[in-house]
């Protein structure tokens, strides 16, 4: 599963980093592929390009203020949940998504 996402957090530095962390990692350990840009207080860094947008199968935004840019990911399959979600489950938002993409699939 190639998998977006876009960290945002009230403060725009601790949560907004952590969450990255742990989605990069928990994707990693399942053998997904994912690019998660950061919209903190230094503004947008690791941005998602057209090229990223195209190839994707997800996009998660995890926040807890408004994500800038959300335009550019019209057409794809978003998953907005709150920063604390994948926070605390970060593998197990992965898989739900998984599986919630493949019976999608199945269905038709």
């Amino acid at each position: 599963m190639k998998v977006l996402a876009v960290t945002a957090c009230t403060a725009g530095i601790a949560h907004t980093y952590l969450v990255a962390e742990k989605l990069q990692k928990a994707a990693e350990e399942l053998g997904h592929e994912i690019k998660v840009e950061t919209q903190g207080s230094a503004g947008i860094e690791n941005e998602i390009t057209a090229e990223d947008v195209k190839n994707a199968d997800v996009v998660i935004y995890a926040h807890d203020i408004a994500v800038r840019g959300t335009s550019r990911f019209a057409g794809k399959t978003v998953v907005d949940i709150p920063i604390s979600v994948a926070m605390k489950q970060p593998k197990s938002l992965l898989v739900t998504i998984e599986k919630k993409l493949a019976a999608k699939k199945a269905a038709g």
